[in-house]
């Protein structure tokens, strides 16, 4: 899983794995979901991040907690 910020667009993507998208969704408020030609998710996209308080730029960091 690789995690991904563009600030000129403001988009956050989170890609769940390496398959090329054949398909997508947009969810309301900007959310993007791509699926692959399996039909599971390959990545999710938050448009407008930085608004929605998922993205400080200047405060980039990622916590990743393994839940047992």
């Amino acid at each position: 899983m690789r995690v991904r910020y563009d600030p000129e667009a403001d988009v956050l993507m989170i890609v769940l794995r390496d398959a090329p998208p054949v398909d997508a969704l947009e969810e309301p408020k900007g959310i993007i979901i791509s699926y692959g030609e399996d039909g599971d998710p390959v990545s999710v996209e938050f448009l407008n991040a930085s608004a929605r308080g998922l993205m400080k730029p200047d405060e980039l960091q990622v916590i990743v907690q393994t839940v047992r």
